[in-house]
C-alpha cells in the first residue's frame, strides 16, 4: 500500500479469505430482540461468529444491520436476550434462579474494551493533534503511559499511510484521511473485535480506494474478529469468511461470498443483490 497520503492505494486483486477458525464463539447473540417503542427492528435473533472470523452484514436500510453493531459496542440497550463475549455476558446474564439480569457498569466496560467500532463519521477530536487523537483512548481507558501511546499512535499512523501527518489537526486533512486516522484510533487499543459500519459511506468516490486498502491490509495480516457493514460488494466479497443476508430484523439468508454473491438461493436476496450491484 502507498505510503503517499495523497494518493489512493490501488486494492490488489481479490484474494477468496482463508477459511474460518474452528473453536469457541468469539461472539455470540442468543434470542436478541431490539426495540424502538413499539417497532421491533431485531426479534430472538439468533447467530454466532467465530475468532478471527469476518463477518459482512448486507441488506436494505432499516434491515437491523448497524443496530447489531451499536448493540455490541453498548451504544444501544438490548430490549430481551443475551449477548456473549468469548463465553462471558456482555450486558445480562441469568441469575441462579434463571432471571435475566443487568450487569453492573463496570463489568459491562470490561468486556466492552475487548472491541472497537469504526463509524460512518469520522468522530475525530478537532482539539487534538491527529496523534493526540490516536493516543487519546489508550492513555485515560487502557491507562497506557504517554510515551508508549505515542510509540503506538505513531506505528499505527504508519501504517495507514499517515505517518507525517501525526501533528497537524483533523480539519487539515481530507475525509478519507481522517477516516484512516478513525481506523488507527479504534486498531490503538488493540481489539480483539473490530466493528465497520459503513466506513466508506461519507467519502467522496475517489477516496473509497484508500480506506478500503487500510482494511484489507488490517484483514490480511491480523487476527481480529471483524464484523462488517457495507454497501461495497466487491470489498465484502474479498475480506470475508461469510455474508449474511439481512431483512426485516432477521437473517434471509447466509453462506460464503462465492455462493452469496455468486449463486444466492433466497428470491430475497438476489432482488437485494440486482438493485445494488
Amino acid at each position: 500500500m502507498t505510503k503517499d497520503p495523497e494518493r489512493p492505494a490501488v486494492p490488489e486483486p481479490a484474494k477468496s479469505p482463508p477459511a474460518a477458525p474452528n473453536g469457541q464463539p468469539r461472539i455470540v447473540f442468543e434470542d436478541v430482540v431490539k426495540r424502538f417503542g413499539k417497532v421491533s427492528v431485531l426479534n430472538e435473533l439468533n447467530f454466532n461468529v467465530a475468532k478471527g472470523e469476518r463477518v459482512t452484514l448486507i441488506g436494505p436500510s432499516g434491515s437491523g444491520k448497524t443496530t447489531i453493531l451499536r448493540l455490541l459496542m453498548t451504544l444501544e440497550d438490548l430490549s430481551d436476550g443475551y449477548i456473549f463475549v468469548d463465553g462471558e455476558p456482555l450486558t445480562h446474564a441469568k441469575n441462579a434462579s434463571g432471571k435475566r439480569v443487568a450487569l453492573k457498569p463496570k463489568e459491562v466496560s470490561r468486556i466492552r474494551k475487548r472491541i472497537g467500532m469504526v463509524f460512518q463519521q469520522f468522530n475525530l477530536f478537532p482539539n487534538m493533534s491527529v496523534i493526540e487523537n490516536v493516543m487519546e483512548a489508550p492513555v485515560h481507558v487502557l491507562g497506557l503511559p504517554k510515551e508508549e501511546a505515542r510509540a503506538r499512535a505513531q506505528g499505527l499512523l504508519d501504517q495507514v499511510g499517515l505517518g507525517n501527518r501525526g501533528d497537524e489537526h483533523p480539519t487539515r486533512l481530507s475525509g478519507g484521511q481522517q477516516q484512516r486516522v478513525a481506523i488507527a484510533r479504534a486498531l490503538a487499543m488493540e481489539p480483539e473485535i473490530l466493528l465497520l459500519d459503513e466506513v466508506t459511506s461519507a467519502l467522496d468516490p475517489e477516496l473509497v480506494g484508500d480506506v478500503l486498502g487500510v482494511l484489507r491490509d488490517v484483514a490480511e495480516n491480523t487476527d481480529i474478529t471483524m464484523l462488517l457493514v457495507t454497501h461495497e460488494m466487491q470489498f465484502a466479497r474479498d475480506v470475508s469468511h461469510r455474508v449474511m443476508m439481512f431483512d426485516g430484523g432477521r437473517i434471509v439468508e447466509e453462506g460464503v461470498p462465492d455462493q452469496i454473491f455468486g449463486n444466492p438461493r433466497e428470491e430475497r436476496t438476489k432482488k437485494f443483490l440486482r438493485a445494488v450491484l
